[in-house]
């Protein structure tokens, strides 16, 4: 029989700001988690998901008020602080998202794993080993002694689930613990927060991703600015949606929808073509040119005894969007940096309109540079701190000469206006920015020279699924106003089937298969893309 773990009526927190102004960040909202059952709680960032989870930690660091707050039978509403830390990873444990930031880079696995427990150091080392093992961990004796660089994304995840189960809690909170894996990983993650189920725990799993909300959780609970707009049993809530937020979430979910329709306005798979009608006609990329914008040449790469990349050849039509995909150390990555001239590679060529590009000296690609451009994954890291969005659009304008000149600040103005963000930005910092804004900022910057070509490593994974429909709609509205040709590099296979004209499929440093978007996600030929689509979340949540 199962039984509640958790009981929350009336949950509010309210944070004080500069100048104590006060922000209710979580508003009366009510829930139970039950033992042996998933909670699903999704939403937008902003919307309360991780306050209400660290709520149950007592880490919200905000004003905590609530009818009813009992964990495991105990009112938690008085708890001091040290009562709070009786409870947690004892009997509430918490799976983050951010595996290489949340582990000690510096101490082995097992010491982040075990070294709260009890007894000797070779108990506490034993205790880890098995804590791996139960999460499938590959070679975990030898993993326990290694660190968190020396492990793959899936690896430190797994390490991070060892690390909540260690003490066998009750309830574990997993917030966003598979964004940013590869579709294979995502599937062993899921698997593993699946079968907590099995062991009487009860789980809550935050995600903005609804397709892997519905492998997991029972029930689900939408957030939108602090409070509850609707729950019900996932496949209930997930077919029939009542509040225009869910069917707003759900519409902007890329599987199914056709190339060019835009993802921000399709409500049902029927509204598709009439939507796509209501873009400019693309044009016919196939016959567009001759000349390929991109084409590379049996690039190899190594380090030390790994290789990176073998024998890699490709092209990407001019105009036309070739979406790169694989599990995390495919190359992909290396591959981008080899191609945008960043990585030197020990062998093949890179040709940019015909014209060499790699292997070159900087001074002889010269003229190809400012036709090339790159938007990353984490947008943030790659802005310089001091800077301003004014800033920083200046010293792309003039590339790289200037910050502050006036001459560029109109020619600014209409970058923002392109990637629709308000003149306002202009003064903040990209730390004032929300994520979608960050993104945007960085595809603004990415055109300033006009390029030809954009590498895009990883550019939506960490989005909001709405603020990820934005972003995909803008950069294929850019597309066909521009004709600007893509090299789109994600793990996302809905993502890469709604943005491509082609696919190329990279495992362990090789290009195993390549063919149209149609081709690889519907009749894949090669074992490896077969497990990769195989692993995709298979229900189709569309209402």
């Amino acid at each position: 029989m199962n039984t509640a773990a958790v009981e929350i009526q009336n949950l509010s927190v309210t944070f004080t700001g500069p100048n104590k102004m006060r922000v209710e960040a979580v508003k009366d909202i009510s829930l139970t988690l039950t033992r042996g059952k998933a909670l699903g709680i999704v939403g937008e960032s902003g919307s309360g998901k991780s306050v209400t989870a660290r709520s149950l930690l007592g880490l919200t660091g905000g004003q905590v008020t609530a009818d009813t707050l009992k964990i495991l039978g105990t009112d938690a509403t008085g708890l001091t602080e040290k009562q709070w830390r009786a409870i947690r990873g004892t009997k509430v444990a918490m799976i983050l998202q951010d595996a290489l930031n949340s582990l000690d880079p510096l101490r082995p696995i097992h010491r982040e794993i075990a070294d709260a427990l009890p007894g000797s150091r070779k108990q506490r080392k034993r205790a880890a080993i098995n804590a791996l093992h139960a999460v499938a961990m590959p070679e975990p004796a030898l993993r326990a002694n290694q660190s968190s660089p020396q492990l793959s994304g899936g690896m430190r995840q797994r390490a991070l689930i060892a690390q909540a189960m260690i003490n066998n809690p009750a309830v574990v909170i997993a917030d966003e613990a598979t964004t940013a894996l590869d579709t294979r990983l995502t599937r062993m993650v899921l698997d593993q927060l699946a079968e907590l189920k099995d062991r009487d725990i009860a789980l809550a799993m935050i995600s903005h991703d609804l397709a892997q909300i519905a492998q997991v959780a029972d029930d689900i609970i939408v957030m939108r600015r602090g409070e509850i707009v609707e729950s019900g049993p996932t496949k209930q809530l997930l077919s029939d949606p009542q509040h225009d937020y869910t069917k707003q979430l759900l519409a902007a979910i890329p599987r199914g929808v056709a190339r060019y329709a835009p993802l921000s306005q399709v409500t049902t798979p029927e509204d598709t073509t009439a939507s796509f009608e209501n873009f400019t006609t693309p044009p016919d990329r196939q016959n567009s040119s001759n000349t390929s914008a991109i084409e590379v040449h049996g690039l190899s790469k190594t380090f030390g005894d790994h290789t990176a990349v073998s024998d890699v050849s490709f092209s990407v039509p001019q105009g036309s969007t070739l979406g790169l995909v694989g599990e995390s150390g495919s190359g992909k990555t290396t591959t981008a940096r080899m191609i945008l001239g960043l990585e030197r590679p020990d062998t093949g060529s890179v040709r940019l309109f015909g014209q060499h590009f790699a292997p070159a000296k900087e001074s002889d690609r010269r003229d190809l540079r400012d036709r090339l451009g790159a938007i990353y994954q984490d947008p943030l890291a790659s802005f310089d701190p001091r800077y301003t969005t004014s800033q920083i659009l200046t010293n792309a304008l003039s590339q790289g000469t200037t910050s502050r000149a006036r001459q560029y600040h109109k020619p600014a103005l209409e970058l923002l206006d392109l990637v629709e963000l308000d003149s306002s930005l202009l003064s903040r910092s990209p730390r004032e920015l929300s994520g979608g804004q960050r993104q945007r900022l960085a595809i603004a910057r990415a055109l300033a020279p006009k390029p030809d070509i954009l590498v895009l490593d990883e550019p939506v994974s960490a989005l909001d699924v709405s603020v990820q429909a934005t972003v995909l709609d803008l950069l294929d509205r850019l597309q066909l106003e521009t004709g600007t040709s893509y090299l789109f590099i994600t793990h996302d296979l809905a993502v890469v089937e709604h943005m491509s004209d082609q696919i190329a499929v990279m495992t362990q440093g090789e290009l195993v298969e390549t063919g149209t978007a149609q081709q690889i996600i519907h009749e894949p030929s090669h074992p490896y893309t077969q497990q990769l689509i195989a692993a995709v979340p298979d229900w189709n949540i569309r209402p």
